[in-house]
């Protein structure tokens, strides 16, 4: 059975969603019943009676089956702040138990479940509740998204190192290019190669998403294991 999975970021507005929607759309043409989850989104507008997230829209449509709305995002609050901030601003408290719930649901719908964070590893989610306790409470392997622009070199490894540290198993990472004028883009690349202790599971290029998906051949075969 193909395994389902965690996207982090080595920040906020380095590609997880563009990265999310790839991986679904890699796996489905493979055959693979992938759903997309966002379990807390911060930054929702008011739409069909409900707070409703662009990124977790997003996941929806690369989904197969889509799933319902409520399932793929828990947590949708109001305001473009770090996600503790918008939940206590809405006197909301973010627990683990309906994130569990909705990702069983999620997984029983399909093959495997990707599962999209908010902004970088290091997140707080609520006063006693970090960002790396979803993955470990819902027991998935991370892909680490790493935004290729200038700092990300240390971004990275210093986010591979805390993934670790908290105890989560750091399957691989991908780099997303969100700067085309990046300077010496190849060599970071290499640096990144060579410095991070774990596989580079695709490349994906800056621009038009017309064919993310070969790109990430790798991350699908991490995430299928032969029987």
């Amino acid at each position: 059975m193909p395994r389902s999975v965690f996207i982090t970021g080595t920040d906020t507005g380095i590609g997880k969603t563009r990265t999310s929607v790839a991986l679904l759309r890699a796996l489905t043409a493979r055959g693979i019943r992938a759903v997309g989850m966002k379990p807390v989104a911060s930054g929702c507008e008011w739409q069909d009676g409900h707070w409703s997230n662009e990124d977790a829209r997003a996941l929806i449509a690369a989904s197969t089956p889509p799933p319902a709305y409520a399932l793929c995002n828990p947590y949708a609050l109001r305001d473009a702040v770090a996600p503790h901030l918008a939940a206590a601003g809405e006197g909301v408290s973010v627990a683990l138990p309906p994130v569990q719930a909705a990702y069983a649901a999620l997984a029983a719908s399909g093959d495997c479940v990707v599962v999209e964070g908010a902004g970088g590893w290091a997140v707080p989610l609520g006063p006693q509740l970090m960002q790396a306790d979803l993955p470990r409470a819902l027991r998935l392997p991370v892909i680490l998204v790493v935004g290729l622009r200038l700092g990300c070199i240390s971004h990275a490894l210093l986010s591979a190192r805390a993934i670790r540290a908290d105890g989560c198993e750091l399957l691989g990472w991908i780099g997303n290019a969100i700067d085309p004028q990046q300077p010496l883009q190849a060599d970071n690349v290499a640096t990144l190669r060579e410095r991070l202790d774990a596989p580079c599971l695709g490349l994906l290029p800056y621009g038009l998403d017309s064919d993310t998906g070969a790109a990430l051949d790798a991350a699908v075969a991490a995430l299928t294991p032969p029987a």
